[in-house]
């Protein structure tokens, strides 16, 4: 049954499945991405709660007077102003593990395509140069034998590391705090790490801090034989430095899933043979979209309902 006296906020794009479940619900009040807009008075003293797929403008955290809870589809919450949020006594939810495995398992498919150049090979034989030019040249590089470092260890971060395991690379990490649960090396700093290893893998979220901590000093410490993988954030990386290294020979090759600014590609990264680039895909598929499109609406009807959420980040108020 609707509740019509409560409404939820949805400005911009998100996934269908929200909304169909948020409609059986409640009010949905659907506006455009970006800038506040125009709300009836009468529609904006309902409004509770915010879906949101990206970016929020800080003007709905201010202008919405019963506003409560902000949902957030997908892990990394960078989108929105949890200080703000906080300062308003708004709570705000994302949607971690239910996209674990999944952007786990294509860290792994992207670090293999990228060392093995397997997309390529596959346009090679598509093309019908096997028959004409004969095999497929041998790839320069192997997983065989690699010291991975990961920046993150996080939820995705361990399930990073645990797949890897079976490839018998040697695995470290490095975080802002060393763990006591894993036997991986830590490495005391990223640089620290780039140096002794020769495949980085980030899967750090958009901050201020890891904002382009990616460098060409880094690179450089990566070196000639080194892989980059990125699966968390592209604001991480300076892709001016990136593009640089990959053409200059600084490191051997990087697989991207990610980029600055989404969905605009540097054209520099396009044109090299040793970038292996997806569409921010790590996470797309139907059954993990909808797992995530669930959990946005359960944190917001479980708000609603009786003051529970499942995934609170945490830097709010409550706990799950």
């Amino acid at each position: 049954m609707s509740d019509q006296t409560v409404a939820v906020l949805v400005p911009g794009r998100i996934h269908p499945r929200v909304l169909e479940r948020l409609n059986q619900a409640c009010e949905v009040v659907q506006v455009p991405a970006g800038p506040v807009t125009e709300i009836d008075p009468a529609v904006r003293e309902r409004i509770r709660g915010i879906a949101i797929s990206g970016a929020l403008d800080n003007g709905w955290i201010e202008s919405l007077p019963n506003l409560q809870i902000v949902s957030n589809f997908g892990v990394g919450y960078d989108g929105v102003d949890t200080k703000k949020a906080l300062e308003h006594d708004i709570i705000v939810t994302h949607t971690p593990d239910v996209l674990n495995d999944e952007v786990a398992d294509t860290t792994i498919a992207l670090l293999l395509n990228t060392v093995r150049q397997f997309p390529r090979a596959e346009i090679y034989l598509r093309e019908g140069r096997w028959k004409s030019e004969g095999p497929y040249p041998l790839t320069p590089l192997s997983l065989k034998g690699r010291k991975v470092g990961i920046l993150g260890l996080g939820r995705i971060g361990i399930e990073i590391a645990k797949r890897l395991e079976p490839f018998k690379v040697e695995i470290g990490y490095h975080t802002r705090s060393r763990r006591d649960d894993v036997s991986y090396t830590y490495y005391g700093s990223l640089k620290e790490m780039a140096e002794a290893v020769d495949t980085l893998i980030s899967i750090v979220p958009g901050t201020a801090a890891t904002h382009k901590i990616f460098t060409s000093e880094i690179f450089a410490a990566l070196g000639a034989n080194g892989v980059f993988i990125n699966v968390g954030r592209g604001t991480s990386v300076d892709e001016d430095a990136l593009a640089a290294a990959l053409r200059d020979g600084t490191i051997a090759a990087a697989g991207l899933d990610v980029f600055y600014d989404e969905p605009n590609v540097p054209a520099a990264l396009l044109e090299f043979p040793n970038a292996c680039l997806l569409p921010h895909v790590a996470s797309a598929s139907i059954p993990t979209r909808n797992a995530m499109a669930d959990l946005v609406v359960d944190n917001l009807i479980g708000w609603f309902r009786d003051k529970t959420v499942i995934s609170p980040v945490p830097e709010t108020p409550v706990k799950g």
